[in-house]
C-alpha cells in the first residue's frame, strides 16, 4: 500500500514539473519571438540591439501584468463561481487584448506619473535608456516574484518604483519630484479604503433591502433591477472615462454621419458625456431586468441562492468590462518605457511623450494574454477565494467598488491604485461580513481557545519531563513503576485534550471571514513596491552601466 501511495505521489509530481517545463517553454517562445521580430523590422537602426532586448523586457513585463494584475477583475466572479476559471481566463484574455488595441491610446508618458524631471538627462541618451530598460526590468522581476508570493500587486506601483530608483541612480536624489512621490504612497491608503467601504456599503444595503425581506423574490424584483442599473451606470461612465480616449473622435465622428444632429467633436469625452451616457443605459438595463426577473418569478427561489443567482450575468459583464478597461488604460502606462526606449532609439532624443507603434501595444497585449493564461490562476485563485469566501452578492459589491471609487477619485484628482481598490472592496466585505456577526465576541472566542491550547501544551510538556525522569532513575520501587503508567495514561489524555483544543481553534479561526495572515502578506507587499523596485531598478541600472562602459 505504502508503495501505491509513493509511486502516485512520484507520478503527480512529474505531471507538475512537466506542465510547469510547458509554461516556461512557451514563455521562453514569446519572449524569443518578440527578440527575432524586433531585430528583422529595426535591422540597421543605431541601438537596435538595446531595442531588440527592450522588447525582450516588455514581453516578460506583460507576461507578469497577465499572470498578477488581471486577477483583480475576475477574480471576485471566479470566487463567486459566477464564471469558471476556463471562463474567467478566456474573457480577460478577449477583453484585456482588445481594450489594449482598440482603445489603448496613442501616445504615452515616457515617464509614468511625472515622478522624476526628463530635463535632468538632458542630451545623455544613453544613460535614459539604460534607465527606462532597468525600471522596465525590475518592475518585471517584482511583478513576478509577488506573484510567486500570491500577493496581488499594484502594476502602476511597480513602474513607478522601476523608474524612480533607475532616475535616481542615474541623475541622484534631486530628480524625483518628492511632492509627487507623496500623493502615489497616499494611495497606499487612499485606494483600499474608499473601495473597502463602498464594497461594504453596497453589500449592506443588498442585505438590508433583499436578503434580510422574508418575501425575497418581490424584494428582488424591486430592487436587483436598481443595483443592476447603478452597476450599468457606473461601468458605463468608468468604460468611456478610461477606456475610450484614443476612439473618442472616430465614435463620435461615426455618430454624427447616421444621426439627424451632430455633437461637438472632443478630444476626449468629458465627464458629464460619459454621465449621460451611463445613465441611458441603466435606463435600459433598469426595464431589461425588471421584464427578465418577472418573467422568471416561477423559477426563483425564496432564498439566498435564489437572490444571489440573479447577480450571476451582471457579474460576467462586470469583469469583461473591467478587463477591457484595464487592457485600455494600464497597459500602455506599463509599456511607457519600452514605448521610450523604442522613441529614443529611433529618433536619438528624448521627449517627455513617446508615440506607441502597434507592435509595441501588440507585444502589450500578447504578452498579457500569455501571462494571463499561464500562471493567472493562482493570482485569480487568491483574489476570488483566499482572501474571504464571496459569493455573487458580495463579487457585485466589489465590482462595484471598483469602478466607482475609480471615477470618483478621477474627478477629485486623488491617486488610486485599481489593484488596491479591488482588493480593499473584498475586505471591506469580508468585515462586514464578521461585523455583522459579531466580531468582537469571535476574536474573544479564539483568544481564549489560544489560552487552552496553550494550557494544554503546558501540562503535557510538564507530564513529559516528569515521566522521562522517572524512565531514568535508577533502582525504581513499586510506587516509581505505578506513577510511570499513571503518567503514560496522563499523556494520552492530554494529547487528546491539546488536539481537540488545537481542532476548536482551528474552527473557530475559520468564522474569522477575513484571514488575517492573507491582510499582513498583502498589505506589506504594498507597502514595499515601489522601495523594493526601485533598488532593484538602480541595482540593474549599474549593472547596465558597468557593462557598457
Amino acid at each position: 500500500m505504502e508503495i501505491k501511495t509513493i509511486h502516485q505521489i512520484e507520478k503527480q509530481a512529474m505531471k507538475k514539473s512537466h506542465t510547469e517545463l510547458a509554461r516556461i517553454g512557451f514563455a521562453l517562445f514569446f519572449l524569443v519571438g518578440v527578440l527575432a521580430f524586433s531585430f528583422a523590422t529595426s535591422g540597421g537602426v543605431p541601438n537596435n540591439v538595446f531595442l531588440a532586448v527592450a522588447a525582450v523586457f516588455g514581453g516578460y513585463m506583460a507576461m507578469n501584468i497577465g499572470a498578477n494584475d488581471v486577477a483583480n477583475n475576475v477574480g471576485p466572479a471566479v470566487g463567486a463561481k459566477a464564471l469558471t476559471m476556463t471562463g474567467a481566463i478566456v474573457i480577460a484574455v478577449i477583453f484585456e487584448a482588445s481594450g489594449a488595441i482598440i482603445a489603448g491610446g496613442d501616445v504615452v508618458s515616457t515617464i509614468k506619473k511625472g515622478i522624476i524631471d526628463i530635463d535632468a538627462f538632458g542630451s545623455d541618451t544613453d544613460s535614459f535608456l539604460w534607465a527606462m530598460m532597468a525600471a522596465l526590468l525590475a518592475a518585471a522581476l517584482w511583478l513576478n516574484l509577488a506573484t510567486m508570493a500570491k500577493a496581488p500587486v499594484s502594476t502602476t506601483h511597480s513602474i513607478v518604483g522601476g523608474v524612480m530608483g533607475a532616475g535616481i541612480a542615474a541623475a541622484g536624489f534631486n530628480i524625483v519630484d518628492w511632492g509627487t512621490m507623496a500623493k502615489i504612497a497616499s494611495s497606499w491608503v487612499i485606494s483600499p479604503v474608499i473601495g473597502g467601504i463602498i464594497a461594504a456599503a453596497f453589500l449592506f444595503s443588498i442585505k438590508k433591502t433583499i436578503v434580510y425581506k422574508d418575501d425575497k423574490i418581490s424584494s428582488s424584483v424591486k430592487w436587483v433591477p436598481i443595483y443592476v442599473a447603478l452597476m450599468s451606470w457606473a461601468f458605463i461612465t468608468y468604460l468611456v472615462l478610461k477606456g475610450l480616449k484614443k476612439i473618442w473622435p472616430q465614435l463620435v465622428g461615426g455618430f454624427n454621419d447616421i444621426m439627424f444632429f451632430t455633437v461637438e467633436v472632443t478630444s476626449k469625452p468629458t465627464f458629464t458625456t460619459a454621465l449621460v451616457l451611463g445613465a441611458l443605459v441603466a435606463i435600459t438595463v433598469y426595464f431589461y431586468m425588471k421584464k427578465n426577473i418577472k418573467s422568471k418569478i416561477d423559477t426563483i427561489e425564496n432564498s439566498r441562492g435564489g437572490v444571489n443567482a440573479l447577480f450571476t450575468i451582471p457579474l460576467i459583464f462586470a469583469a469583461a468590462l473591467l478587463s477591457f478597461a484595464h487592457g485600455a488604460n494600464d497597459v500602455a502606462n506599463a509599456i511607457g518605457p519600452l514605448a521610450a526606449i523604442n522613441d529614443a532609439v529611433m529618433t536619438g532624443g528624448i521627449s517627455a511623450k513617446a508615440g506607441i507603434p502597434l507592435w509595441v501595444m501588440g507585444v502589450g497585449a500578447l504578452g498579457i494574454a500569455i501571462g494571463l493564461a499561464l500562471y493567472g490562476p493562482r493570482l485569480i485563485r487568491t483574489v476570488g477565494g483566499e482572501i474571504t469566501e464571496l459569493d455573487q452578492m458580495r463579487a457585485f459589491s466589489v465590482a462595484m467598488a471598483a469602478s466607482i471609487t475609480v471615477i470618483i477619485a478621477s474627478q477629485l484628482g486623488l491617486p488610486v491604485s485599481s489593484t488596491h481598490i479591488a482588493i480593499g472592496g473584498i475586505f471591506g466585505v469580508g468585515f462586514l461580513r464578521e461585523w455583522l456577526d459579531s466580531t468582537v465576541s469571535i476574536e474573544y472566542g479564539i483568544a481564549q481557545d489560544k489560552a487552552e491550547v496553550k494550557s494544554d501544551k503546558k501540562a503535557l510538556q510538564a507530564t513529559k519531563v516528569e515521566l522521562k525522569k522517572l524512565e531514568k532513575k535508577k533502582g525504581k520501587n513499586d510506587q516509581d513503576y505505578q506513577r510511570i503508567t499513571e503518567l503514560y495514561r496522563a499523556v494520552d489524555k492530554e494529547e487528546g485534550s491539546l488536539k481537540k483544543s488545537k481542532k476548536v481553534l482551528k474552527k473557530d479561526q475559520k468564522t474569522l471571514y477575513v484571514k488575517r495572515g492573507a491582510i499582513k502578506k498583502i498589505v506589506t507587499a504594498w507597502v514595499i513596491t515601489v522601495p523594493s523596485a526601485a533598488v532593484m531598478a538602480a541595482f540593474i541600472f549599474y549593472m547596465i552601466k558597468g557593462v557598457m562602459s
